[in-house]
């Protein structure tokens, strides 16, 4: 049993080596020419101007959180189907997945009574 362990933290050491020997190399052979022109902050060939940091409005973070969830939470619905369409699951498990649809549908909805869809671009 301790030489299935052995050889597995062999390979890790071996790998841990080989990234190390390797970032190490690039380090002394690659070449070191900084200049001004290099170290500047380049935008889209433009040069920068204003600060770095940005107030973004927490709707944008809400709308994606929410996608995020209402995603992952439909794409349970794929492997529901694809399990219970190839058996016989009758009318209790589609009732099930009629609840969960609908508890997302309501979810949804609340979130559209609260606003957290809507796009308003002010000063907020």
């Amino acid at each position: 049993m301790m030489l299935d362990y052995a050889t597995i933290f062999a390979f890790v050491l071996v790998d841990v080596l080989f990234a190390a020997v390797l970032l190490i190399l690039a380090q002394l052979l690659r070449p070191s020419l900084p200049d001004k022109v290099k170290n500047s902050t380049y935008e889209c060939g433009m040069d920068a101007f204003g600060t770095t940091e940005v107030k973004t409005n927490i709707r944008f973070y809400l709308f994606a959180l929410l996608f995020v969830i209402f995603d992952v939470e439909l794409l349970f619905v794929y492997p529901w189907a694809v399990i219970v369409g190839g058996r016989d699951g009758g009318p209790a498990v589609l009732l099930e997945m009629f609840v969960f649809l609908g508890i997302l549908f309501f979810g949804l909805v609340y979130a559209w009574k609260k606003g957290a869809l809507a796009w308003e671009f002010g000063d907020s």
